[in-house]
C-alpha cells in the first residue's frame, strides 16, 4: 500500500517554521506589546539568518559540485599497525630488538601499558613488502587482494591524533570531538545533505557479528544535538535486519496505515499548538518505518547476487554479519540511495602476539574490501562512491612486552599511523605523507583528524566551515575550530 503523504511532515526549516506562527498564535503567546515586538524581532531574525542560505544550517543539496554523492567507511576497530600492512620500514627489521632512541622518541607520552618497561625494545615487521601498482605501493604480503586494486587507492601515511586512548580516539573519528555527545560523521552528511531514498534512512550502520576487542557504542552513530532522524539505523545479521520494522501478530498493513494516518493528524494538532518541530521529526521517522518494512527486506536479500560476485568477496559472504556479508550489503544500500554506509570491525588492538593476530584480521577484510572496490568500479559507482579505510590511532615501532624471535606485541601510538581511500573524487595511486625510518613520527605532510574530515565533506560537495548546528548558544561543526582539506589527494 502507498503510504499517505502528509505535507505537515518534513525536516525543519526555519523559514517556514517562522512563517507557520498565525495571528492567532502570536496574540495567544504575546499579551504584553513589548513581548509581541521582541518575539516578531526575534522572528525576524531568524528568518534573515536562514535565509543568508545553507552556511548555517542543513543543506540539502550541497554547497558545490560534490565529486562523489555518497559515501562507505570501514572502520577497522582497534588501531591497525601500519608497520605491518602499508608503512615498509626495513631500517626496523635490520634495528631489530635494539631500544627505541630517546631521539625518536622525543620524550612523548606513552600509554600506562608500556610506560614502565625497563627497555623499548624495536620490532621489525614479520611481514614480507612488496611494490604493487603503476605508483609501486608498498604493501604487506598479508594483503594481497588490497594489493591487486592497488591503483584504485590513496594512501595517506601522516594521519594523527590527540587521543592515545581507544574510547576518545575511535569517538574523536566518528564526532570529530574526543568527549561523546557530538553528532557523528554519517549524521552531518545525514543533515547535510539528506537522502536519495525516501525508502531507506540516509546513514546505515553494519557491525561484523561475534568479534570481540574494544567496545562499539551506538553514541559513535548517534546524532548528538542533530534531529534524531540523522542518527545511524544498524542493520542487525538476522531475519529482521532492523528490529521492530514486522507488524505485530494481529496488526494488518492496512491496520498500521490507518494507525499512523490518526497519529498523524494528532501530532499535527499537537504542533499547531506548540510550534515544536521535533514533533514533526518523530511522525517523519514513524512514517520512514512503515516504508522501511519493505524496502528493508529487499535491500537484504542476497538471493539475486550472481555466483560470480558471491566469490569475488569471498566465502565468507555467505554467513550473515561477516565482513564479507557487510561489505556486499554496504554496496546494496548505496546503490539503493543510501547516503552513508559505516562498517566497524573489531579486534585490531593487537598488544601482543601480534603476528597471529593481525593475519586472521585480514584474512577477513583483505578479499572483502578489495572485491567492494572492484564491485562498484564493475558497476559505475566507484566514482561517485567515496570508499574509506582505517582506524582510530596506529601501533608502536616497538614491543609492548616481551620481544621473541618470532612474537611482538605493538601499543597504541596517535603519532602517526595510515589510511586509504579509493573512488568519489579521491587521487588513485597516489602516497600522500611520509613517516621517519621508525613510523613513530611525521617527516611529511602531516594529516589531522580534522583535515581528514574536512576532505571527506569536501569530496562530497560540503564546506566544512559552513556546515553547523546551533546548539547551546554556539555553532557547532564537525572540524570543531580547524581543518584543512587535504589538496593533493582529490582529483
Amino acid at each position: 500500500m502507498t503510504p499517505m503523504t502528509h505535507p505537515f511532515i518534513s525536516p525543519v526549516d526555519p523559514v517556514r517554521h517562522a512563517s507557520q506562527l498565525t495571528r492567532r498564535h502570536f496574540f495567544s503567546r504575546s499579551s504584553l506589546t513589548l513581548g509581541g515586538a521582541a518575539l516578531a524581532h526575534l522572528l525576524g531574525r531568524d528568518t534573515a539568518v536562514a535565509q543568508d542560505g545553507p552556511a548555517l544550517g542543513g543543506l540539502g543539496q550541497p554547497h558545490f559540485a560534490p565529486k562523489a554523492t555518497r559515501a562507505i567507511y570501514l572502520f577497522m576497530s582497534g588501531g591497525p599497525s601500519q608497520l605491518d600492512l602499508f608503512d615498509y620500514k626495513p631500517r626496523l627489521n635490520a634495528d631489530h630488538g635494539r631500544d627505541l632512541p630517546d631521539s625518536v622518541r622525543q620524550g612523548q607520552r606513552l600509554t600506562g601499558m608500556s610506560a614502565n618497561q625497563a627497555t623499548l625494545p624495536l620490532a621489525g615487521s614479520a611481514f614480507k613488502f612488496a611494490r604493487h601498482g603503476a605508483a609501486g605501493h608498498w604493501i604487506s604480503e598479508l594483503l594481497p587482494h588490497t594489493a591487486g586494486v592497488a591503483d584504485e587507492l590513496c594512501f595517506i601515511k601522516s594521519l594523527h591524533t590527540e587521543a592515545i586512548n581507544h574510547d576518545p580516539a575511535i569517538t574523536f573519528f566518528m564526532t570529530g570531538a574526543q568527549i561523546a555527545g557530538r553528532p557523528s560523521l554519517g549524521s552531518w552528511l545525514s543533515y547535510g545533505l539528506g537522502s536519495e531514498n525516501e525508502n531507506l534512512p540516509a546513514f546505515c550502520v553494519l557491525t561484523t557479528k561475534g568479534k570481540g576487542g574494544q567496545p562499539l557504542y551506538a553514541r559513535l552513530w548517534g546524532s548528538g544535538f542533530l534531529p534524531a532522524a540523522h542518527s545511524g539505523v544498524k542493520f542487525l545479521p538476522q531475519a529482521d535486519a532492523v528490529p521492530f520494522l514486522k507488524n505485530p501478530e494481529g496488526v494488518t498493513a492496512v491496520g498500521r496505515r490507518r494507525l499512523l494516518d490518526r497519529l498523524a493528524e494528532l501530532h499535527h494538532d499537537e504542533y499547531e499548538r506548540t510550534l515544536d518541530p521535533v514533533v514533526n521529526d518523530r511522525i517523519a521517522q514513524y512514517e520512514m518505518a512503515f516504508r522501511m518494512q519493505t524496502s528493508v527486506p529487499e535491500a537484504t536479500d542476497f538471493s539475486g547476487e550472481p555466483e560470480s560476485i558471491l566469490e569475488m568477496y569471498g566465502p565468507d559472504v555467505r554467513q550473515p554479519g561477516s565482513f564479507a556479508a557487510n561489505c556486499l550489503q554496504a554496496r546494496r544500500l548505496i546503490e539503493r540511495g543510501v547516503r552513508f554506509v559505516q562498517l566497524f570491525h573489531q579486534d585490531w588492538d593487537h598488544h601482543g602476539g601480534l603476528p597471529g593476530a593481525i593475519r586472521g584480521e585480514c584474512q577477513q577484510t583483505d578479499q572483502p574490501c578489495a572485491a567492494l572496490i572492484k564491485d562498484l568500479r564493475l558497476r559505475g559507482l566507484l566514482d561517485e562512491t567515496l570508499v574509506l579505510w582505517g582506524g582510530e590511532f596506529g601501533r608502536t615501532a616497538y614491543s609492548q612486552g616481551k620481544l621473541t624471535a618470532g612474537d611482538y606485541g605493538r601499543d597504541h601510538h596517535p603519532r602517526c599511523f595510515t589510511a586509504w581511500a579509493a573512488g568519489g573524487g579521491i587521487k588513485p595511486g597516489v602516497s600522500h605523507g611520509e613517516t621517519d625510518d621508525f613510523s613513530y613520527n611525521i617527516s611529511r605532510d602531516p594529516v589531522h583528524v580534522h583535515d581528514w574530515h574536512a576532505t571527506v565533506l569536501h569530496l562530497l560537495g560540503i564546506d566544512h566551515e559552513r556546515l553547523t548546528f546551533k546548539y547551546q548558544g554556539r555553532r557547532f561543526r564537525l572540524t570543531d575550530v580547524h581543518g584543512t582539506v587535504v589538496a593533493p589527494v582529490v582529483a
